[in-house]
């Protein structure tokens, strides 16, 4: 049985949405946490400039 010549890529193309997607939730997870960091830090701060420490 003849196979026919895949171009460059094509080969492979059917697992890249998957790797698309987890680097997407990845960065959806760290970008989450960095703003849950940020608030937090703004949080404590403002709760000690308060208390006039």
């Amino acid at each position: 049985m003849r196979r026919e010549f895949a171009l460059t890529g094509v080969a492979r193309h059917a697992q890249r949405p998957a790797r698309s997607i987890a680097c997407l939730v990845f960065v959806a997870v760290l970008g989450a946490a960095f703003w849950a960091g940020a608030v937090w830090i703004a949080e404590t701060f403002l709760r000690t400039a308060h208390l006039g420490l």
